[in-house]
């Protein structure tokens, strides 16, 4: 397992431990830098690696008919190949030297996996919003993924490299003095804040206004009840039953479908009362193969239909949770508190347990549950989900998302408990800055002598 201190990674207290006072949390943080000087955080290592293999190691546990979508998704450009990824970028983050100071991080922080969701209330939030990958990590594996995939985004589009240095720098400047201004509050004060968008809207400038009106108003279009009407059909039973449209939308086989009932009675035990008893008043009555993503591509991820005595739809989404590669390529030891969580269980457990520790709010429905040999985690359908496509968007607003990002992400962080040590050893952000922005920028280019490498290998 890779080099991190593990004293307190969980967060637990015990009898003979105490909460250090923040003055003394930041300093312990920036002695760090004598074991790992800031800008050791640009070096990168030159140990042989094989993506290629890692790729295929992942491959050999997902649905065979996918992988020739998985690798057409994957091709269509750097930033596809970069998103579908994690898994090698773990292995090499592995390899490179970092802080050792852990946090609950996302594992897969690309610009593509933040966006909007409405919280409980209806409203429209903007937060990370793709968990599959986490578990605890040095904290600057996730601003590397994040800073990369701003190098990668923008190289993709043919930006002009001095706005993806400003965006890139903007993201870890904006990350540093989040996390400064949020260990400077209370845990509860951190719990409590979110990224609320009105107010953000707010302030940005009119091209930045634009953009995320935009992509606002096409999250608040995805409702549940848009998708039952585009995706569903009355059955000659009455009933209803999804529309098929092979091969990224087909009908489970009989013997996944025979276990929906089960499963939902099993999912309604992981989530609070209020939606077990929500849910108990549908019945299941389809459930489809649906294939999502770009590095998802592969994995089982089902959609199923839900009706009342009257009709009245509702489609939840269960798809398969398996190892972080935090852990299984990044070789990050997790703490005991997590690895329990994945014993009682399983992999969906963590991702459900880790998105409502990094979100500011979550999905009601969010649940988990166990099926052969398969873990998934369940969340609603297309609850007014959306993001924002960088690759289409004008230079400022691209620079604006960036840093955005980089607030989001801290807020994140600041969950944690060693987020004051986090802030202690990034001070000002000038030197990190600079040192991550060296390590994405030649990581961009790894990661593109790799894609060239996957194209013009044998399908």
């Amino acid at each position: 397992m890779t080099d991190v201190d593990a004293p307190d990674a969980a967060g637990t207290a015990t009898a003979s431990t105490r909460r250090l006072p923040l003055a003394e949390a930041r300093a312990l943080g920036k002695r760090h830098r004598d074991r790992t000087p800031r800008s050791n955080l640009a070096r990168r290592s030159d140990a042989a690696r094989d993506a290629s293999g890692i790729l295929d190691e992942q491959n050999s546990t997902r649905v065979p008919e996918l992988l020739p979508l998985r690798r057409e998704r994957m091709s269509e450009s750097a930033f596809a190949f970069y998103r579908g990824t994690a898994a090698v970028m773990a292995a090499d983050l592995a390899a490179d030297p970092h802080s050792g100071i852990v946090v609950a991080s996302c594992g897969d922080a690309h610009v593509a996996n933040f966006g909007f969701y409405a919280s409980p209330q209806r409203s429209l939030v903007f937060d990370l919003n793709d968990f599959d990958e986490a578990g605890w990590a040095p904290w600057e594996w996730d601003v590397k993924r994040l800073v990369t995939s701003i190098v990668v985004g923008g190289q993709s589009t043919s930006r002009d490299d001095d706005v993806i240095r400003t965006a890139a720098l903007a993201a870890t400047r904006a990350y540093a003095r989040s996390m400064a201004a949020a260990v400077a509050r209370s845990p509860l004060d951190r719990y409590f804040e979110h990224f609320d968008v009105d107010a953000a809207i707010a302030a940005m400038d009119p091209a930045s206004r634009r953009v995320l009106r935009s992509a606002a108003r096409d999250a608040t279009r995805r409702t549940s009840n848009r998708a039952v009407r585009k995706l569903t059909e009355t059955g000659p039973d009455g009933r209803l039953r999804f529309i098929e449209r092979p091969p990224t939308m087909v009908r489970a086989d009989p013997e996944i479908a025979a276990t929906v009932v089960p499963m939902t009675r099993e999912y309604e035990t992981s989530t609070n009362v209020d939606i077990a008893l929500l849910t108990s008043q549908y019945d299941p009555v389809d459930v489809c193969l649906r294939v999502v993503g770009v590095g998802s591509v592969g994995t089982r991820c089902y959609v199923v239909a839900f009706e009342d005595g009257d009709g009245h739809a509702l489609i939840l989404q269960a798809k398969e949770a398996v190892r972080s590669v935090l852990e299984q390529f990044g070789g990050i030891a997790q703490p005991r508190s997590l690895a329990t969580i994945v014993e009682r269980g399983g992999h969906g457990a963590r991702v459900v347990a880790l998105q409502r520790v990094l979100q500011g709010v979550s999905d009601p429905f969010l649940g988990h549950v166990q099926t052969g040999e398969r873990d998934l985690y369940v969340r609603q359908f297309h609850d007014m989900k959306g993001g924002i496509d960088v690759a289409t968007i004008d230079d400022a607003p691209f620079v604006r998302y960036a840093a955005s990002c980089g607030v989001t992400l801290a807020r994140a962080h600041s969950q944690s408990p060693r987020a004051a040590e986090v802030a202690g050893y990034i001070g000002n952000g000038r030197i990190v800055g600079e040192s991550i922005l060296e390590w994405s920028y030649a990581y961009a280019q790894t990661s593109r002598d790799d894609y060239a490498a996957y194209l013009d290998a044998p399908a």
